[in-house]
């Protein structure tokens, strides 16, 4: 039976080798040049022309730049920019006018009302500080005792401050300089428009992480900061209750401490880890990583840097001893607490010195002596790729030691009997 012609066309065609297709596998495999000058013409231009330059690095003014690439490049020199981003962006499509001398004539008679205020609220100050003098020098006995002069001029004071805040609160080259970056934390009025921004969301989110991570109640009862705390090590930041690499927090922390009242005080900063695994107890204990004691503090003196603080030193009872987290176990809380002395008095150096690192208690430590706490901050550490050479760096014990669950152990079993069950024959 003779095949359709359907079938067999299509099979003939594949068959068939054309001509077209043989030339052009012929032609893929040759090894002549298709154009003698082709090698030549890529020869020199290889040669002849030179490499592009290196573009120069970007002049970045901290004034003028708006974009978030040109504020991490110039993070990345160790400065910072000035001001707001919308003000930066003012400056660059304005002439360099100073903002006092804008001409606009509802802003310039602005101004005159503002100026007359604050004249007004300077005389009324005046006024108070010789009320506040009087008060002084009255004997205790016309005022209802010493308790109640005490308890008068505390209240005095506190409205006297308050004149100075409503004498500047309205100026806006004080709200400029502040915006800027420039404001003096001597004045009242920069302390409050400070504490003012801090409150509205960073201490919210300080506060929500040591509730979250139950900072409170496990290591204080209550805590209510009225100063800010922020961390670095090195150059790098770190943000409430963010992880940190072991490497990174084997060199002591660089503390930031904002207190946004006038005058100096002595506090003490206590390191803590509230993780610590205990198998005795199949529980954890606390361990003290820093502690340090009699530390001025200002409102213009912010930085403290714990590696200043050596061991042997007057001020230094535990040096710093880099957090680790054994392999196995769960992430160790770090907490930072910044404990202000109550009277501005110094501690007993040889009450503090007795105090261990192992089992170390921040409820017994506020009760013994006479601080309180203003200003909390934490990170988080867990067991990484370079703990165990931090652990041998610094002559700690247990590197090799790995935390396992324990299996639960089973319930004891008893086979019921199958006649019960449907289908059940006794033999």
């Amino acid at each position: 039976m003779a095949l359709p012609v359907y079938i067999i066309r299509p099979a003939a065609r594949c068959l068939r080798t054309p001509r077209a297709h043989t030339q052009f596998l012929t032609q893929s495999f040759s090894t002549t040049l298709s154009r003698p000058d082709e090698a030549s013409v890529e020869t020199t231009s290889t040669t002849t022309t030179p490499a592009p330059p290196p573009p120069p690095p970007p002049k970045l003014d901290p004034n003028l730049i708006t974009t978030r690439k040109e504020e991490h490049l110039l993070a990345a020199t160790g400065r910072t920019p000035i001001g707001s981003r919308r003000r930066r962006a003012a400056i660059q499509s304005t002439s360099n006018i100073p903002f006092e001398q804008l001409p606009y004539q509802c802003f310039q008679e602005a101004r005159k009302i503002l100026a007359a205020d604050r004249e007004e609220k300077l005389v009324q100050i005046e006024e108070e500080r010789k009320r506040i003098k009087k008060v002084q020098e009255t004997p205790a006995e016309r005022l209802g005792g010493e308790m109640s002069k005490k308890g008068k001029l505390v209240a005095m004071q506190k409205y006297l401050e308050d004149m100075k805040i409503w004498a500047d609160i309205n100026d806006p080259m004080v709200k400029k300089r502040f915006e800027d970056g420039m404001g003096d934390m001597n004045r009242p009025i920069y302390r409050h428009l400070a504490d003012k921004k801090w409150r509205q969301y960073r201490r919210k989110i300080q506060l929500q992480r040591i509730t979250q991570m139950h900072i409170v109640p496990d290591l204080l009862p209550h805590i209510d900061p009225v100063a800010e705390v922020t961390l670095a090590f090195g150059r790098h930041k770190i943000q409430p209750g963010a992880f940190v690499d072991s490497r990174i927090s084997a060199d002591p922390v660089r503390l930031t401490v904002q207190v946004f009242d006038k005058g100096p005080r002595l506090v003490s900063v206590v390191v803590l880890d509230a993780d610590v695994p205990s198998p005795e107890t199949d529980g954890f204990t606390t361990r003290c990583h820093f502690l340090a004691v009699n530390i001025p503090v200002t409102p213009t003196a912010t930085s403290l840097p714990l590696a200043k603080f050596k061991e042997g030193g007057s001020q230094c009872i535990l040096p710093w001893l880099p957090p680790f987290a054994q392999k196995g176990s769960p992430y160790h809380r770090l907490s930072v607490f910044v404990l202000q002395h109550r009277d501005g008095k110094p501690l007993d150096l040889d009450r503090v010195k007795c105090l261990g690192r192992d089992g170390f208690s921040m409820r017994a430590f506020l009760s013994q002596h006479k601080v309180v706490p203003v200003g909390v901050a934490l990170f988080r550490s867990i067991w990484d790729e370079g703990t165990a050479r931090v652990m041998e760096k610094a002559g700690i014990e247990g590197a090799n030691i790995e935390f396992l669950r324990k299996k639960p152990e089973k319930l004891p079993y008893k086979k019921k009997d199958g006649a019960r069950y449907r289908g059940y024959r006794k033999t």
